[in-house]
């Protein structure tokens, strides 16, 4: 009787001595796998990010986590020293690791064929006649003037006159839609562009504040715009409103 208990005893502490090996053995070896990984802190994103988010908004929504080194790709950021000014150039989700290539200039982020919106402006678009944009030779970039014209009610004095001023001088232009041109064979695209008549309408879209947007917007709808291709070594001249009974004067 006293045989088996001891032989019982003695078979209970060989299983608790072998658990405690075991356990010590798994736990050195996640630590020499944990060391062979070699970890580094990297930025993770937390909360998503719209791409345009700036610097300040893209610092609240990531944090320094550590990753194995053999899972951070190149390029990955650690902090965002010396990026000011930068902004998100994609949606950025949350699990990604932040990396350089995905903050550039906010300039960049200007769509193939056009301009950037000056700091404070916003975009408004009208649509006019080839004849009506120096026969579409207008590009993203460019700068124009708008006269604009009015059958009737625009003069206080003589609302029944028709009547026309170039309103605004020097409009930064940040696309123009056109239609597709009917390629001849053999032909320069650019000699093309000057030479041929350009097919359909084309919206023109400007850069301007709050007040002119809404002006413009009336202009195009109660009146027509006309652009000129205007740079910014034009001279500008004293408005003039140019009525119809004093045009040949």
């Amino acid at each position: 009787m006293k045989t088996r208990l001891l032989g019982g005893i003695v078979a209970l502490v060989l299983a608790l001595v072998g658990t405690v090996l075991l356990v010590s053995y798994v736990q050195a070896s996640e630590a020499r796998a944990q060391q062979g990984l070699k970890p580094v802190e990297v930025l993770v994103v937390q909360n998503q990010i719209p791409q345009g988010s700036d610097l300040g908004q893209i610092t609240s929504a990531v944090k320094l986590t550590s990753l194995p080194s053999g899972s951070v790709p190149d390029g990955a950021l650690k902090s965002l020293d010396g990026l000011t000014g930068q902004v998100a150039a994609v949606d950025l989700l949350p699990g990604e690791t932040l990396l350089g290539a995905r903050l550039v200039a906010p300039d960049s982020l200007s769509a193939p064929g056009s301009a950037a919106v000056p700091s404070g402006m916003q975009e408004i678009s009208v649509q006019l006649e080839a004849q009506q944009v120096v026969g579409g030779r207008v590009a993203a970039g460019d700068t124009v003037g708008i006269v604009v014209l009015f059958d009737k009610g625009a003069l206080k004095d003589s609302p029944d006159l028709e009547s026309g001023q170039q309103v605004f001088h020097k409009v930064l232009v940040t696309s123009v839609q056109r239609s597709m041109p009917r390629e001849s064979a053999g032909s320069d695209p650019a000699t093309q562009a000057n030479t041929e008549l350009p097919t359909g309408q084309l919206i023109v879209t400007f850069a301007r504040d709050e007040a002119d947007s809404v002006k413009i917007a009336f202009a195009a709808k109660f009146g027509s715009l006309w652009l000129t291709k205007e740079p910014s070594t034009a001279t500008e001249g004293t408005p003039v409103i140019v009525k119809k009974p004093e045009l040949y004067r």
